[in-house]
């Protein structure tokens, strides 16, 4: 085993949002700083060389370590010498489980920022165990998905504790309103789960079931409501449209409570949609969301489609928005809490820069520090962890005061 010299190791730190993350980390704490040590991994020394450089004089000391994706002994090698390793290198589906695998079995803590929920899914059947051997601490989605709305449903269900003396067992999450360029990487990740929707009718099966990532003995079985066309909502009092990331939002949260031994309740209810005003103009906005989300992905499960989609109309893995598009994107979500007196609370989540990759490189950076400074060993223990299961209040006051994060109650 090689001497661990690293707190922080960006694995991917070429890829489109690892050279997000890079260049916040850099601007945001230096490379050499008192609280911890890190430095970026790939594949390639060149490139890597290219970001360093990239930095001028504040990169001058960063240290880069050579590991490859495919390759499992480059992999435990770079896990040795780190406590946290950062994973940028996606589709996850295709190139994220040996790395994986080499934490689970050298106890090194993980952090990604997938939405791939069947491929997470896999990753728990296959290697739960052997990370709670060891003490490898595996969380996954720490970018918009699903930080927003897993620390959402946290700080909400926090507030309500204070303010009505018990947790809500039903919350609908509303994206109120959004801006951020298109995501290559994000694009490739949902293509990949249509093709493998098609090949494998068991996969479409479990990506139905809301509890997918809860542990097999978890003890829920309410029904849980989808919105999958447009429809008025009378809590928020505007039209609402199907979300494209509540497929993976939903089972996060669903996760995060099954790991807090239920402490949202046993019939727990959680729901996401886009709002899209009210009025005539609203409805017509979500019926196009829907009719252009459905077209989307109907467009990616036949294959004729699929291919004029990546080769001509959407971005490829490696393209995103252009800095002016990160610096100029925002969004603001909505939560509204019910409890089973029917108490309610209301609270929302806003953010600067683009969601997918500005404002997700200083989530998913915020989330390693938390991780390798706040979130003590003997605190919590080995396994596949989400967001608000893992993270705290600690967290919370990171993504406020430092990666433009603001969780507030509406009163």
């Amino acid at each position: 085993m090689e001497k661990v010299q690293f707190d922080i190791l960006i694995f991917g730190a070429t890829s489109f949002v690892g050279q997000i993350l890079t260049t916040y980390m850099a601007d945001h704490f230096g490379v050499d700083n008192k609280y911890f040590k890190w430095g970026i991994a790939g594949r390639s020394e060149g490139k890597l060389n290219q970001i360093k450089n990239s930095l001028g004089n504040k990169g001058k000391s960063l240290q880069i370590i050579l590991a490859d994706a495919a390759d499992e002994t480059s992999l435990t090698a770079l896990c040795n010498q780190t406590r946290v390793v950062i994973s940028t290198v996606g589709p996850y589906a295709l190139y994220g489980e040996p790395l994986i695998k080499a934490c689970a079995e050298t106890g090194t803590d993980y952090c990604d920022l997938t939405g791939e929920v069947q491929w997470i899914k896999a990753m728990l059947d296959k290697y739960q165990a052997t990370a709670k051997a060891s003490g490898s601490r595996i969380v996954n989605c720490c970018g918009f998905d699903s930080i927003p709305s897993d620390i959402g449903v946290y700080f909400l269900q926090q507030q309500a504790q204070k303010k009505l003396g018990k947790t809500c067992n039903n919350i609908k999450m509303r994206v109120k309103a959004i801006k951020g360029g298109a995501s290559g990487g994000t694009v490739a990740s949902v293509i990949n789960i249509a093709k493998e929707g098609v090949k494998n009718p068991a996969l479409r099966k479990q990506l139905a079931n809301p509890y997918l990532l809860c542990p097999e003995n978890h003890v829920f079985s309410a029904r849980q409501y989808n919105v999958n066309k447009p429809e008025f909502d009378q809590d928020f009092n505007a039209w609402s449209a199907p979300f494209i990331m509540a497929v993976i939002n939903t089972r996060v949260v669903h996760r995060s409570n099954a790991l807090a031994d239920n402490v949202y309740g046993k019939d727990f209810k959680y729901e996401e949609a886009m709002l899209t005003g009210s009025g005539f103009k609203g409805r017509l906005t979500a019926t196009a969301l829907a009719a252009g989300l459905g077209a989307f992905m109907l467009g990616a499960v036949i294959q004729p489609t699929r291919w004029l989609l990546e080769n001509y109309v959407l971005p490829k893995p490696g393209e995103g928005p252009t800095p002016d598009e990160q610096l100029n994107g925002y969004y603001d979500i909505r939560f509204i809490g019910k409890t089973d007196d029917g108490q309610q609370i209301k609270c929302k989540v806003t953010g600067d820069r683009d969601p997918g990759y500005g404002s997700t490189g200083k989530m998913l950076a915020q989330a390693a520090v938390s991780l390798a400074l706040d979130i003590k060993k003997e605190d919590r223990a080995g396994g596949f962890w989400t967001p608000a299961s893992i993270f705290d209040q600690r967290l919370i006051q990171r993504l406020e005061k430092e990666a433009g994060l603001a969780f507030e109650l509406i009163v």
